[in-house]
């Protein structure tokens, strides 16, 4: 089954017009996109939109053959001109199966919002599920008979959606997703295809044309990524990005609870709120056990209050006691940590607070935590395929 993909971006298209965000202004080349619409082996119309057969004949195809328009969300805007030859648009109720002349079948999929998604099959048996802007599928069983070999989905807007998809096994590792509807929350360029290829997706220019079920290339993700950043930076939320399509997920709280301190429990409440339901917590500084065992992935927020418990129990902060063996006992701790990174086979994502950029602690203690973090997040960092610095939001890579 061949899938050109004659749009790619939100119903208004990117650059939206007379926006002056900073997306839309570096919205160039072939970071500009029209409405998605997918023309399936030239017989099948996936929504209809402004300029279909001019973007046909641009990637080098013709709409003459297409027996079947039709439509997956609502349209807000004025009525779309149907170009002449063209079938009338229509929608497939949702659950009903309809055969085309061409041998494919098309099936609709229930929706968690307005919209219908479509599941395409094609005569020789590869499998195509395309979602509408702002939706997931809806009622999905708990597991599906195979795969898709293909997902077209809103994956910067519902990125919970790859996550229903992965967690009854319809999105496995051989499924190519290809991320549409791309609008102007998600900057166009490096910064879209590195959020993008940390979930396994891809985003490909207007007028690409794929081939359903034939090889391709599988988004490199790294096992391990450590983000680092100053405080409020933002390396928290960009650690949440990177596993939200995960469909399970266990969040390592190493800061617990601190009793009486009503500003600490807003903190956690809001990082709470903000995590998909799916995700379990645990607060711990065990990580040297969760790292050795099996299971989902693990997201650790973060190494320097699990480096502050570490010197706790080891006294750290006293003079005497520092000298005393509480440096070497602190070092076997770390180390231990530093090799269970490394032995790991779970996707992992750490954060860390980067320190040692600005005011020198002004007591020995303070020097010693700075110091002790500093070599910390080196060591992690070694150990990982991929190190992000997240500054004022942005996400720079320094490694991966």
């Amino acid at each position: 089954m061949e899938l050109t993909l004659l749009g790619t971006g939100a119903p208004d298209g990117l650059p939206r017009p007379d926006c002056p965000c900073a997306a839309c202004a570096t919205a160039r080349g072939v970071h500009i996109r029209a409405a998605t619409a997918l023309l399936i082996d030239d017989a099948l119309l996936l929504d209809l939109t402004p300029g279909a057969v001019f973007a046909a004949a641009r990637a080098g195809h013709s709409l003459t053959g297409v027996r079947q328009v039709l439509l997956t969300h609502p349209h807000d805007g004025p009525a779309v001109e149907l170009p002449a030859g063209l079938p009338a648009a229509g929608r497939v109720p949702d659950g009903r199966v309809l055969t085309l002349i061409s041998g494919h079948r098309v099936r609709a999929v229930p929706m968690d919002s307005p919209g219908t998604g479509y599941e395409v099959t094609a005569p020789e048996g590869e499998r195509l599920l395309y979602l509408p802007p702002g939706a997931a599928p809806a009622g999905l069983a708990d597991r599906v008979a195979e795969p898709y070999d293909m997902v077209v989905a809103d994956v910067v807007g519902r990125p919970d959606a790859v996550a229903r998809l992965r967690a009854v096994a319809a999105v496995g590792p051989a499924t190519e997703v290809i991320a549409v509807h791309l609008d102007h929350d998600a900057m166009p360029g490096p910064e879209l295809d590195r959020r993008l290829a940390a979930a396994g997706v891809r985003a490909v220019p207007d007028g690409t044309t794929l081939a359903v079920g034939g090889y391709h290339a599988v988004p490199d993700v790294p096992r391990r990524t450590l983000i680092t950043g100053g405080a409020r930076s933002g390396k928290s939320v960009e650690a949440e990005r990177r596993l939200e399509t995960y469909p399970e997920v266990v969040y390592v709280a190493t800061g617990g609870g601190r009793d009486g301190d009503t500003e600490w429990a807003a903190r956690i409440g809001l990082h709470r709120e903000r995590r998909p339901a799916a995700w379990r917590t645990e607060e711990t500084c065990e990580l040297v056990e969760l790292l050795a065992s099996d299971g989902p992935p693990l997201l650790i927020d973060c190494l320097s209050l699990w480096l502050t418990d570490a010197m706790d129990r080891v006294d750290a902060w006293d003079d005497g006691a520092w000298a005393g063996g509480g440096e070497s006992k602190l070092r076997k701790r770390t180390g231990e940590l530093v090799a269970a990174f490394r032995g790991t086979r779970r996707t992992v994502v750490a954060v860390t607070n980067e320190t040692g950029s600005g005011v020198v602690p002004a007591t020995a203690a303070g020097r010693r935590f700075r110091d002790e973090l500093g070599r910390l997040n080196a060591a992690v960092a070694d150990e990982c395929e991929r190190v992000l610095l997240v500054v004022a939001g942005q996400a720079l890579t320094l490694r991966g």
